[in-house]
């Protein structure tokens, strides 16, 4: 079939007309190379349709709660069963007990679990629990870390008041020294240390913890009374079967979850271990759908699928089988990739483009062949995807950088000009 994104098209306009700039959030494709789909029509395990009828192998995986595929039949049965029965009442079902039995059983440093919706809602549930505990204000962030879009973290300041970003130290991450100059700046007012599992910062190489570093933040936390607060929103799940820092030996006093924990399904959590328990009963958080009983189901039976199944092992597998795919085509084709982070939450950008020229350039060649990629953000592996599917993307990798080789000098992507004017705002 014909690649075309005409319905795409119409459905943007209309959306300009009662849609703040027909988009917004993450998922907005504002920023992205031109005739990326906006719209979609249906999801099924490794794929998407947009609503022209294109066919995808998704790499971003809904930016990340995709872990056992789109529409996983036991999966999503668990929810519609809840749903019919109860889903959003007056209080919580027993599904709530249970999922935070499990989540504890599965992770080393948690006694505890809050459920909400958003990693949002975790990460600054975290930041409020640290404050109570410690009675002091200062946290600790890296420079570049995404920890999500309330006042106090999103990365465009635009409606944010000064006193919002108040009481923040920054540090470079994995860097001993930079993270001991941000404890020392804060002093006596420290009430925590944020750290990503891994650097996922957009546009950047990412870069896995040097257990060095993490197990200086955890020294730090402890010299000075603080909490230490790992962000799993995002990675989860996906290098882990507990956290993500169990894989360096560090274990936090509170981790954000959320994403993958579902499949998909509405909800995040905050894990606490009991040194935080009191403080985290004594602030005040909520929403009236924290407590739906049906996206509990769907993280119960997906909790099930983590333990009792090798999906870790087969999504790094695939991970490596695509990098090194990817590697072979570059290097035929007289390119270089950078491929950095874990296999299986790769980020990939082609060397040598500093403008992203080029990488605007193969992604928009790999969208019109079936393969939704990002030129600048982390994707992800998941578990539906099969070998089969790699060498698909692969192939289709191979053509876009043939196509890149005979494209002659390219512009800079005149949106990433429009991005960097909002940042500076």
């Amino acid at each position: 079939m014909t690649w075309t994104n005409s319905k795409n098209r119409a459905l943007a306009e209309r959306a300009q007309a009662v849609i703040p700039m027909g988009m917004y959030g993450h998922q907005s494709v504002l920023l992205l190379p031109d005739d990326y789909p906006q719209f979609f029509a249906r999801a099924e395990g490794a794929h998407l349709w947009d609503v022209d009828g294109n066919r995808y192998l998704d790499f971003l995986c809904g930016y990340g709660p995709n872990l056992f595929g789109y529409g996983d039949k036991e999966i999503d049965d668990a929810y519609a069963e809840r749903m019919r029965q109860g889903d959003t009442m007056t209080g919580p079902g027993e599904a709530m007990v249970e999922l935070a039995e499990a989540m504890v059983g599965m992770v080393d440093h948690a006694d505890w679990a809050i459920f909400c919706k958003n990693g949002t809602d975790a990460t600054t549930m975290a930041m409020m629990i640290a404050r109570n505990h410690t009675r002091r204000n200062t946290i600790v962030l890296a420079r570049g870390a995404y920890h999500g879009a309330a006042p106090w973290c999103t990365p465009l300041k635009r409606g944010v008041a000064p006193g919002d970003r108040q009481h923040q130290v920054f540090y470079d991450y994995n860097d001993v020294e930079s993270l001991e100059a941000a404890v020392r700046e804060a002093g006596d007012d420290l009430a925590a240390i944020f750290a990503s599992p891994i650097k996922h910062d957009t546009f950047v190489d990412q870069e896995l913890p040097d257990p060095a570093y993490a197990r200086r933040a955890r020294e730090l936390c402890d010299e000075h009374g603080a909490l230490l607060i790992v962000d799993d929103v995002r990675a989860g799940f996906r290098l882990a079967r507990d956290s993500s820092w169990s894989l360096v030996g560090v274990k936090p006093d509170l981790s954000s979850w959320g994403k993958a924990i579902a499949n998909g399904h509405p909800i995040s959590a905050l894990l606490g271990a009991d040194v935080a328990r009191m403080a985290a009963s004594t602030i005040y958080a909520t929403g009236s759908f924290w407590f739906s009983a049906a996206p509990m189901a769907a993280a119960l039976k997906t909790l099930q699928r983590i333990r009792d199944t090798d999906y870790l092992e087969r999504t790094q597998a695939l991970g490596h089988r695509l990098r090194d795919g990817l590697d072979e085509s570059a290097g035929r084709n007289g390119f270089a990739l950078r491929q950095t982070g874990p296999a299986e939450l790769p980020l990939i950008m082609i060397d040598d483009d500093p403008t992203l020229a080029k990488g605007y350039f193969w992604s928009q060649a790999l969208i019109k062949r079936g393969v939704y990629v990002h030129p600048w953000h982390n994707m992800f592996i998941c578990a539906a995807m099969t070998d089969a599917d790699i060498d698909f993307a692969v192939e289709a990798a191979d053509d876009a950088f043939k196509l890149l080789k005979t494209a002659g000098p390219l512009e800079p992507p005149a949106k990433l000009s429009f991005m960097n004017q909002m940042l500076e705002h």
